[in-house]
């Protein structure tokens, strides 16, 4: 039985076409899109594109890494890592409208060869012991309630000596939050911990950190440079609603100790 709840923010059924109409008044053609038209309306975490970047440099994957992204969304860092590593990626979401849009957008950058979508629960991944060379997750966790079954599937998917790699936002000096964030529109859909929590579930589930950073002050600047920039029609506010204020939100705290970034890579024992 499946354990996460989807938030309404990530299945409104439209991002389809709403990120077309995006596409549309940017001026890309959707019969010769390019990987690199995607990037700054695909990687739904803070930073985007550039925290991406900075994981998949620490993971170095090669063409033959099989790689499991644990929450795709609308599939970003899974054609990112396929596109630039060449490596055959597995993505899981529990939104099928992110699913349906992830795949068209696979199959419009010639894609879908290296790339595989299933709507599936992180909590319940539906894959067969060890088959997994990396686990990546990004702004994820803030959405499920137990980190236990959450890391406890990762290892159990992951081979021995297979990474987990991690980008995440979790709770600071433990103030109240302004919402909507954009994980959550509510406290109900949001299960922050705290860095030290969630450091102790990674490693209970099997795997010993090899790289562990607090990010917060460079994630709340780029944040703040995200926003400042002038309207563009590519962009997370494409598909995702309220995100000015999703993302406002979301930096204040990042500035002001209520939440903290922190990215990590782990290795399984």
């Amino acid at each position: 039985m499946e354990q996460t709840r989807i938030p309404a923010q990530y299945a409104t059924g439209a991002s389809r076409p709403d990120i077309e109409r995006a596409l549309a008044a940017a001026g890309k053609d959707l019969e010769h899109l390019t990987p690199a038209d995607l990037a700054l309306l695909e990687d739904f975490h803070s930073s985007g594109r550039i925290a991406t970047y900075q994981l998949a440099a620490l993971l170095d994957p090669s063409p033959a890494t099989r790689v499991l992204d644990a929450g795709t969304g609308i599939g970003g860092t899974a054609r990112y890592l396929a596109s630039q590593f060449g490596c055959r990626v597995t993505g899981i979401d529990m939104s099928e409208d992110y699913c349906a849009t992830a795949r068209w957008l696979d199959s419009l950058v010639g894609l879908d060869d290296r790339i595989e979508v299933h709507r599936a629960d992180v909590t319940e991944l539906p894959f067969p012991d060890a088959v997994f060379d990396v686990v990546i997750s990004q702004h994820v966790q803030m959405n499920v309630a137990d980190k236990d079954r959450l890391y406890g599937e990762a290892r159990r998917v992951s081979t021995d000596g297979g990474r987990l790699a991690v980008w995440d936002i979790v709770s600071g000096d433990g103030d109240a939050l302004d919402y909507p964030l954009p994980w959550a529109d509510g406290p109900e859909d949001s299960h922050l911990i705290s860095a030290t929590a969630l450091r102790t579930a990674i490693e209970a589930a099997g795997f010993a950190i090899d790289h562990w950073a607090d990010l917060t002050e460079e994630t709340a600047e780029t944040m703040r440079t995200v926003l400042s920039m002038p309207p563009n029609p590519l962009g997370l506010h494409a598909f995702v609603p309220e995100f000015r204020t999703r993302a406002e939100h979301l930096t204040s705290a990042l500035g002001d100790g209520r939440l903290r970034a922190v990215r990590a890579v782990a290795v399984a024992k």
